[in-house]
């Protein structure tokens, strides 16, 4: 699925959020894509500030065009967790990220930055670092026993577009804080 489909696709949930007041970032292989080489994707990750009173809300306002579960939401939420969303016309999988509360994810959060990701459309969302796109995909990459050629490639792609434009020292002190410096050099 080409990128200009899955905005498309996410642009009622982004929407939605927006209305309610829900901060939220897009991550995952669509940024990558994004702030690296492009590929396609089968699935969008999204990381959102949703709060248990707002459930009801974006239940409503998604229902007539995803699969939602209002109880697997709040459950994501209580436990910092995830939930889907499927796109009823296309099927696409949309995994909602609850905000953990940690000083990384706060981090990355913070420094999420709204991009026109759509000139003709003037499609505005906000995306997630270049900086956390590289840790969050090595993060990805060693728990997946450190095989998935995807998420490898995500981070070289990101690396070899952005590497000039890279903020060193925030890439380097959480590589470190979250384990991740051996891979984030061997990347490198």
């Amino acid at each position: 699925m080409e990128l200009l489909d899955i905005f498309s696709i996410i642009e009622p949930v982004i929407n939605a959020f927006e209305q309610l007041d829900v901060p939220y970032y897009i991550g995952g292989s669509v940024t990558s894509s994004i702030h690296g080489i492009p590929r396609s994707t089968v699935d969008v990750d999204l990381v959102a500030a949703l709060q248990p009173q707002q459930v009801s809300a974006i239940v409503n306002k998604l229902q007539s065009a995803y699969y939602l579960d209002a109880e697997m939401i709040r459950e994501a939420i209580s436990r910092q967790a995830s939930f889907n969303l499927i796109h009823l016309e296309t099927m696409l999988k949309i995994d909602v990220f609850i905000l953990k509360n940690t000083a990384y994810d706060r981090a990355a959060f913070q420094r999420r930055r709204k991009d026109l990701v759509d000139e003709e459309l003037r499609l505005e969302f906000y995306l997630a670092s270049a900086e956390d796109i590289i840790l969050n995909k090595l993060d990805w990459f060693r728990m997946g026993g450190q095989v998935s050629e995807r998420q490898w490639l995500d981070v070289l792609g990101v690396l070899k577009v952005q590497r000039e434009a890279l903020d060193m020292p925030y890439l380097r002190h959480w590589a470190a804080e979250l384990g991740l410096r051996k891979l984030l050099e061997q990347a490198f």
